[in-house]
């Protein structure tokens, strides 16, 4: 079976009328297991993670005032939400499952978590919905434990992976790649070892232009241990915070161009949710699975 990661507390049981869908973690697992992907006892569950790993991505203070639930207003308003105990939770939750997933592709070929990819999360603090930086505390611990020596991060979340690239500005062990929408979040970007700005109403046809211009060659030049893959689903065209207007099949060929390049090279990857702002829970949920569903296939 394709290992999947998930644990209950990636859910923080966020009011319906928020701008951030929580509810689609708990249903994208039931989902999982409705279409046959997953079943009773078959998900890897992932403790949370401790400061010591947290700390490897972000600043000691940061952390602190995040397991403590005691993060400044002005921080959680760049974040989104206040931080509550149950969203903290969830945060070094999330983070560990991303280093399970790691670990588990790195054992496997390939795995995904059914959360990840708050890649706004810079050193010093969150933003954008993004507590940790899951991926960044990921490599930082692999790198630590001497795991891996070099890793890629192909992110294809709507936004610009402004955290990720700023935490790993000044490592070349790490090359980070990013597809996203040119006008959307955030303003200021960070420069990514590799950016592919698109327009506006971006569709299908460019957008996989573009994916298969610079996945193939990312890996070939860089080498990687791991790659980690955001499979955002926000450059869909019914996304509420996109700009782009990829359709469900689009983003099935994305995903599938992308697992194929990294296994043919025969580098692990390690799937992570990235963003997806329906309001549509189900139908969220179900569009999230297409990286669980297509990464399947390669099992």
């Amino acid at each position: 079976m394709l290992p999947i990661v998930h644990n209950p507390r990636y859910n923080a049981e966020f009011p319906a009328d928020h701008r951030f869908p929580m509810g689609k973690f708990q249903r994208l697992a039931e989902v999982l297991m409705e279409e046959g992907l997953a079943g009773p006892g078959t998900f890897h569950v992932p403790a949370e993670a401790p400061a010591s790993w947290i700390a490897l991505a972000h600043d000691r203070t940061y952390v602190d005032q995040v397991f403590s639930s005691a993060v400044p207003t002005a921080i959680a308003r760049e974040i989104g939400f206040a931080m509550t105990p149950p969203v903290a939770t969830r945060a070094r939750c999330a983070s560990a499952g991303t280093l399970m997933t790691a670990r588990l592709a790195m054992e496997h070929g390939i795995a995904c978590n059914t959360a990840g990819g708050s890649h706004h999360a810079r050193f010093a603090q969150g933003a954008g919905f993004c507590v940790f930086n899951d991926v960044a505390v990921a490599i930082r611990v692999l790198m630590a434990d001497g795991a891996i020596e070099r890793a890629l991060v192909v992110d294809c979340d709507v936004h610009q992976g402004d955290g990720t690239a700023a935490i790993f500005a000044n490592d070349p062990a790490v090359f980070t790649l990013s597809l996203h929408a040119e006008k959307n979040y955030p303003v200021r970007k960070v420069p990514s070892s590799l950016d592919v700005p698109l327009f506006d109403e971006c569709d299908d046809a460019a957008y996989l232009e573009a994916v298969r211009a610079v996945v193939g060659p990312a890996m070939a030049n860089f080498r990687p241990d791991i790659v980690f893959y955001n499979a955002g689903v926000d450059p869909h065209r019914d996304d509420r915070l996109g700009r782009l207007a990829l359709s469900d099949e689009g983003l099935v060929e994305r995903d599938r161009f992308v697992i194929d390049a990294v296994r043919e090279a025969g580098i692990p990857l390690a799937g992570v949710l990235g963003g997806g702002y329906q309001r549509d829970i189900d139908s969220l949920a179900r569009r999230h699975a297409t990286l669980h569903r297509v990464a399947w296939e390669f099992v």
